[in-house]
């Protein structure tokens, strides 16, 4: 702090101002205190700081300088104070749910940029993702840490997708990310919508997440990922994480119109996207017709119990 005299200030005095409003310290009278509280709840919110300029006088154009905010004092002590805020935030939250390749870059790089990294799976190992301060078993980060509005990306690639994100838009965050093609995002997005996710939060999905960098290995889609949860956390984002406007939603998928080979006792072409699903890995799976049908994720099963014959022709 500055001063000019008359004023109860003193050179170099300073304070502690909490999220309530409360404060530590001294930063001036009945006159200047309010001020100060009120710049500093803002600082709080914007991440931005500032420098105050408390006078009787008002300032000339002469005198105005970038970033300061001038206010005029009526109080009878005169004298003028220079303050500056500085918020002090704690570190951002990101949440990574998955265990592939691009979950553990996101990790990585992340805790290097100054991100508190929670990974969650429900199979995670913890010894395989040291850089992250916390591993949870599971994909369910509804109840967690009711408290933190955290980055949320979801990069498990079809294993968690669906039930990541319906938690993940129930819940206030900061920023919500699917890593996925356009054309995964948009069955995701299907799926979302049939499961009563409100318009506005599912319009905050980021899908797919992160910058149009080119990005092909792991690392660079973490980085082209990071580098947007910069834009949102440093205020440059055209978008907002919820409500926000509509994102990039992908193209509408073509129904299967012939039935496709089976393995064995089950069909492993998921026939709702057309992915194949490799058979050690077939978690869902869905019967019909007398086949048993393979699918990448939750959200294309439940697409095709809904309306089956959409999807694989009816017996004949």
């Amino acid at each position: 702090m500055a001063v000019q005299r008359p004023t109860s200030a003193r050179p170099g005095a300073r304070g502690l101002i909490h999220p309530d409003g409360t404060i530590e310290g001294w930063v001036g009278g009945s006159c200047s205190q309010p001020i100060v509280v009120r710049e500093a709840l803002r600082s709080l919110g914007d991440a931005q700081p500032r420098l105050l300029r408390l006078s009787r006088d008002t300032p000339s154009d002469s005198r105005r300088g970038d970033g300061i905010i001038d206010y005029v004092m009526t109080c009878h002590s005169g004298g003028t104070l220079e303050i500056y805020v500085e918020p002090h935030l704690p570190a951002p939250a990101l949440w990574v749910v998955g265990t592939t390749p691009i979950a553990g870059a996101l990790v990585e790089l992340g805790a290097d940029l100054g991100f508190r990294v929670t990974l969650l799976d429900p199979v995670a190992d913890a010894e395989a993702f040291p850089s992250a301060q916390r591993v949870v078993a599971s994909a369910d980060v509804a109840g967690l840490d009711p408290g933190t509005s955290p980055y949320i990306v979801v990069a498990s690639q079809g294993q968690w997708d669906e039930e990541a994100l319906v938690s993940a838009l129930r819940r206030d965050a900061v920023y919500v990310g699917l890593v996925a093609s356009p054309t995964r995002s948009a069955v995701v997005r299907a799926y979302l919508a049939d499961e009563g996710v409100p318009t506005e939060r599912l319009a905050a999905l980021r899908a797919p997440a992160g910058l149009d960098l080119g990005a092909e290995t792991a690392e660079e889609i973490a980085i082209s990922i990071l580098a947007e949860l910069v834009q949102v956390r440093r205020g440059r984002a055209s978008f907002v994480a919820a409500p926000g406007p509509a994102t990039l939603a992908g193209t509408p998928l073509e129904s299967a119109s012939e039935s496709p080979p089976a393995e064995g006792d089950i069909v492993l072409l998921d026939p709702v996207c057309g992915m194949t699903v490799e058979r050690e890995h077939a978690r869902h799976l869905a019967e019909h017709a007398g086949l048993v049908y393979a699918f990448c994720s939750l959200g294309c099963r439940t697409r095709f119990m809904k309306d089956p014959t959409a999807y694989v022709p009816a017996a004949v």
